[in-house]
This record gives structure tokens, C-alpha cells and sequence, in this order.
């Protein structure tokens, strides 16, 4: 039997939960001068951002698993998801420490993250092995058993071997996407918010109980943090919100096999990855840039679009591609 009814307590027990830490927060943050410093090569008028309180991931990650645990309960698929969350969300808490309190701007070097992160992951899969014992995926749409040009393609894909790496590069992949998205007030809160919704609703569908209270925590803490990050921001989540947040959803999509879903109901994310990819390639290749500014939310920026503009936008667009997962699945 569905239970959308605990989804929905679990969203606003972490609605309110966030609600009630920020006030508290943002001045602790203020007081240890945990500001954020803006890049000069940026958009003009993110200048006046500087200084803004930064590392509130803090309170997202807290209003996600007490709401969680108080609805959910324990269980070992529960505290994958809440291990996942809180591990990605260590990373990014050094990272952001090191750069905002400590005063080292360039925090931890990239090879220090891609280690840990591997690390991580690596836990994350090897526990979620453990317990469910599953190497499938669902294939988007496919429904059952379909011939594709004389290849039989089923609806839940054996990787066998390969699900250890290719998770491993599906969760590393995803965190950092949703690290690049955290670039205006509000955005990846907000575009965060649509994709837990629906995979809350996905996860229970299909009797994933933990994974969709989970979800729905994720999706109330996202909604409180914007009370504080919708424009103009009192407070960013910073790296320690934005890997978090990549690690919880992705850790719910691996426990829901259903890891294929995240490029289309969280294309904004895989947009936003791509196109620093392009810029990259383009660049060293060429010496030309596709994009004025990459990732691709600042190229909107720089063409003349207001920063609102920009997130209703993106929020508008994931919640369309949400609605055309739903159809897949259904």
C-alpha cells in the first residue's frame, strides 16, 4: 500500500526543522567570518555578495536526517542514505572550511577531492551491495522485455562486474553536477527541491519506503534552506551542501535502481556539467569559448538575463523534465 503520507510529514518535519536552525545558524556563521569570497573574472553583480555567510549546508543536512530518522526509523537501507548524504557533505565541510575560515582559497586541490570522493563512493556502493545484493538498473523507457534492432533489451539491466565502476562514475558524476549548480541564490536549492519530490514519489511507488522518506526530507530541507537562500541570499550551503545534497539523490537512485533516471529528471544538473565540459575541450582545442561564462547558468547571466530570471527558469525546466520521467516510468 502507498504511504505519501509520511513523504508528506517527513517534508515539512524538515521544512520546519531548517526553519528553525537558520536564524540560529546564519549568525554563528557570521560570527566565525565563514564569508564567501567572489570571483573577480564573475559576473559584476555577484560582487556584492561577498561576505555573504557561507557553509550553511550545515543546517540542510541536519533538518534531512533528524526528519528522516524521526519518520523512517532506523534501517540499513536508511543509514546508507544518511551515510551517503553526511560523507559527501564531510567533504565539502573541509573544503569550504579550509577556503572560508581558514583563508586558503584554493581549499582542497582537485586530486584531494576526486580521492575522497572515490573513496566514498566506493563505501556507499559496497554498502548498498551488501545489503540489497542487486547489480540492476532500470532502463528508462523500456518496459519489459523490448527488441531494439534485433538486440533483446530488458527493463532492469544485469551490469554484473561492471556495477561497482560504473556507480562509482555515476555518484561522483552527480555530486559534482550538483556542485557546479550551486552557482545563483536559490538555484540548486530550488532545482534540488523538484528532483527529491520526485523521486520521494518514484521510491514509494515502488514500495522503497526508506529511500522515499528520505527523498521527502531532502525535498523539505531544500524548500526551508530557500527562506535563506532565495534571492537575495542571507546565507550559501556552500560545497558542504551541494555534495551533500549530490550524495543524498544519488544515493536514493541507487538504492531505487534507477540511476538512469538522474540525467533526465535532473537535466539541469547534467547540463550544468556539460557545459563546462565543452567549455574545457573547446578551449584547450580551439582557444575559443562556446559559452560566455560556464557553467552555463552564468552564460545566462552574461547575455543579460537577471539572476531571478535565471532560476525560475532552471527550477521551471526541472520540474517539465520531472513530469517527463513520470510518463517514462508510468
Amino acid at each position: 500500500m502507498l504511504n505519501y503520507t509520511q513523504i508528506i510529514i517527513t517534508l515539512f518535519l524538515s521544512f520546519f526543522i531548517v526553519a528553525l536552525i537558520g536564524p540560529v545558524m546564519i549568525p554563528f556563521l557570521k560570527k566565525i567570518k565563514a564569508g564567501q569570497s567572489i570571483r573577480e573574472e564573475g559576473p559584476e553583480s555577484h560582487l556584492a555578495k561577498a561576505g555573504t555567510p557561507t557553509i550553511g549546508g550545515i543546517i540542510i543536512i541536519l533538518g534531512t536526517i533528524i526528519a528522516a530518522l524521526i519518520v523512517g526509523g532506523s534501517s540499513k537501507e536508511m543509514w546508507i542514505l544518511v551515510f551517503s548524504l553526511t560523507v559527501f557533505g564531510a567533504i565539502g565541510f573541509i573544503d569550504d572550511f579550509i577556503k572560508v575560515v581558514l583563508k586558503r582559497n584554493l581549499g582542497l586541490r582537485a586530486y584531494q577531492k576526486i580521492i575522497m570522493q572515490f573513496l566514498a563512493a566506493l563505501l556507499v556502493v559496497l554498502f548498498h551491495l551488501q545489503t540489497s545484493g542487486s547489480t540492476h538498473i532500470l532502463v528508462p523507457f523500456i518496459k519489459e522485455s523490448t527488441q531494439i534492432s534485433g538486440l533483446i533489451i530488458p527493463e532492469y539491466l544485469d551490469l554484473g562486474a561492471f556495477y561497482i565502476p560504473f556507480m562509482i562514475f555515476v555518484i561522483i558524476g552527480t555530486v559534482n553536477s550538483v556542485n557546479l549548480t550551486d552557482g545563483l541564490d536559490g538555484l540548486a536549492s530550488g532545482v534540488s527541491a523538484v528532483v527529491a519530490i520526485f523521486f520521494a514519489l518514484f521510491a514509494t511507488s515502488l514500495g522503497f519506503t526508506s529511500a522515499g522518506i528520505f527523498s521527502g526530507a531532502i525535498a523539505g530541507a531544500c524548500l526551508g534552506f530557500l527562506l535563506f537562500n532565495a534571492n537575495p541570499a542571507k546565507v550559501f550551503m556552500g560545497d558542504t551542501g551541494s555534495l551533500a545534497l549530490g550524495g543524498g539523490i544519488v544515493a536514493v537512485a541507487l538504492l531505487t535502481e534507477s540511476v538512469l533516471l538522474i540525467p533526465i529528471v535532473g537535466g539541469v544538473f547534467f547540463l550544468e556539467s556539460l557545459s563546462v565540459i565543452i567549455q574545457v575541450v573547446s578551449f584547450k582545442l580551439t582557444g575559443r569559448r562556446v559559452f560566455k561564462m560556464s557553467p552555463i547558468h552564468h552564460h545566462f547571466e552574461m547575455i543579460g538575463w537577471k539572476e531571478t530570471k535565471v532560476v525560475t527558469v532552471f527550477w521551471s525546466v526541472t520540474t517539465v523534465l520531472a513530469v517527463f520521467a513520470v510518463f517514462i516510468i508510468r
